[in-house]
């Protein structure tokens, strides 16, 4: 079966049928021919469009990398820089305080673990591979940045003297967070959108000072 010509694009298809199969079978179930089935495509078509198993995976990380984009950033956040994001305020206006940030982070990381839990398990699937493959450690890490370095710049736009430490922090704690409710021994837990903002509200208070 062939996509409809009203459909998403093939790489899209494959890519998501990759997250899809990491999701439910881990990654011993991503194969190329599984791939081809899930995506309801002809047998081949995965191998046509990424040749090898390091390209496969390559692929799976840069489809999840949009997917968490849209999840994390639908327009609370000011693109660092000056310019405005969809819906954002311009982060050149005026200054981007703690509660804004706090807010936007918990209305986020709260749409991210309600609606989209299985992102997250695709993501430690692809991170636990790359722990045993260089090449794609590398190509993992560098699809990362386009997370960590806005986090920076948001975090000095909201007054940290030490922005790259700070935002470390935040990951960490964002990390441990999720790793717990999607995987963790709070699986069977999503803490409401006000829980986070107390969350936040301690960790950034207690990093960037009252």
């Amino acid at each position: 079966m062939s996509p409809r010509a009203d459909g998403p694009p093939r790489a899209e298809l494959i890519t998501d049928a990759a997250l899809a199969l990491l999701a439910e079978r881990g990654m011993r179930g991503l194969t190329h021919r599984a791939v081809d089935e899930r995506a309801g495509l002809p047998q081949g078509s995965t191998s046509n469009y990424a040749r090898t198993r390091q390209s496969l995976l390559e692929a799976t990380v840069r489809r999840l990398a949009e997917r968490e984009a849209r999840v994390l950033a639908p327009g609370e956040l000011p693109a660092p820089g000056g310019a405005s994001g969809p819906g954002g305020p311009s982060a050149s206006a005026a200054p981007y305080g703690p509660d804004a940030l706090i807010a936007a982070l918990a209305s986020a990381l709260h749409r991210y673990l309600a609606r989209h839990p299985e992102l997250l398990i695709c993501r430690y699937e692809l991170a636990l591979e790359a722990t045993r493959r260089p090449e794609l450690r590398t190509f993992f890490d560098a699809t990362g940045r386009q997370f960590r370095e806005p986090l920076e710049a948001l975090m000095a736009m909201a007054g940290s003297a030490e922005p790259e430490r700070h935002a470390l922090s935040l990951v960490a704690w964002c990390e441990g967070l999720m790793f717990s409710c999607a995987a963790g021994s709070y699986h069977r837990s999503v803490p409401s959108e006000a829980e986070l903002r107390t969350g936040f509200g301690e960790l950034l208070r207690g990093l960037l000072g009252p």
